[in-house]
């Protein structure tokens, strides 16, 4: 068997088209355009193409975009004042802090600063609380998007075995919760749980979050398995060329998993889409208005 590619650039287009039209519904009901705030410190050539393509986005959708470009010198007590600003704003609904931030900031003091209403990465403590104990919140990007692509291409989850390969509070730990939430019995392992391969090759689905190049291995999957491939690494090729990878050896999962996200196109183009849906949703919560349709899980 071949497995289906889940085109993540697809699914990333519909979903942009739906915050959309849910931003110009907005603007032409309720006289509200959603505005996000992202703060960027420092001048990480990574970052700033991240941040650019965010703010891109951001106004293609129809929605405000406020861009903050801070020296990498700037104190944390001033990034924490710039916080407080757009926390009092109320044309910003929806605040994100670039990380990760320079050594001399306190990078959980910057979270727990923004207003949980309008913490659209969804790291805050109060909204981590709120996903733990299956409470309406703002879902982190990355697993949010990585949900919707399993309901699409994996089935009915109810009663899945989900493996989750990496424990990080950005991915693993929100995508297990998530994964619970839709009644799935959920392993969190590591790169340090023992026996791993044996664990995976009883996974229904697979979440590679583990940050290492091909790591997990096509002979560890089940067959039929749904695989999601989060990780983004670059390798050199040896000629003085890098490319992108996945945690997951693409080439011998492909003939093994029935669904497998590819790297790049697949996770990757799904968190700024569920950026603007958060910012969205974030903006509709605010102002007690009815929230939208397929923007949120």
């Amino acid at each position: 068997m071949t497995a289906q590619l889940i085109d993540g650039k697809a699914f990333a287009a519909t979903l942009r088209e739906k915050v959309a039209d849910h931003v110009a519904h907005l603007k032409r009901t309720h006289g509200v355009t959603p505005g996000l705030a992202v703060v960027l410190v420092g001048d990480d050539p990574a970052s700033q193409v991240y941040v650019r393509s965010k703010q891109t986005q951001t106004l293609v959708a129809g929605m405000h975009s406020y861009e903050y470009t801070l020296p990498s010198e700037t104190s944390e007590t001033d990034l924490l004042g710039l916080i407080r600003e757009l926390n009092a704003d109320p044309d910003v609904h929806g605040i994100l802090v670039q990380l990760p931030l320079s050594d001399h900031i306190d990078e959980a003091s910057v979270i727990e600063s923004i207003d949980p209403a309008k913490d659209v990465d969804g790291f805050h403590p109060v909204n981590v609380g709120r996903l733990a104990t299956g409470q309406t919140t703002l879902v982190p990007c990355t697993p949010m998007g990585c949900l919707m692509m399993l309901r699409e291409y994996g089935g009915r989850l109810t009663g899945q075995h989900a493996v989750v390969i990496g424990r990080s509070n950005i991915v693993g730990k929100p995508m297990a919760q998530l994964l619970l939430r839709e009644n799935c019995t959920v392993t969190v392992a590591h790169s340090k749980t023992v026996d791993l391969a044996s664990l995976v090759n009883r996974a229904d689905i697979v979440v590679a979050t583990v940050g290492r190049p091909h790591f997990v291995q096509g002979e560890w999957l089940k067959t039929g398995a749904t695989v999601i491939d989060v990780g983004i690494n670059r390798i050199d090729q040896g000629d003085d060329t890098t490319r992108l990878v996945g945690d997951v050896d693409f080439d011998t999962a492909k003939d093994i998993a029935c669904a497998i996200t590819p790297v790049p196109g697949g996770v990757g183009p799904m968190t700024i889409a569920c950026l603007l849906a958060n910012t969205v949703t974030a903006c509709c919560r605010q102002l007690t208005l009815p929230e939208p349709v397929g923007l949120t899980v």
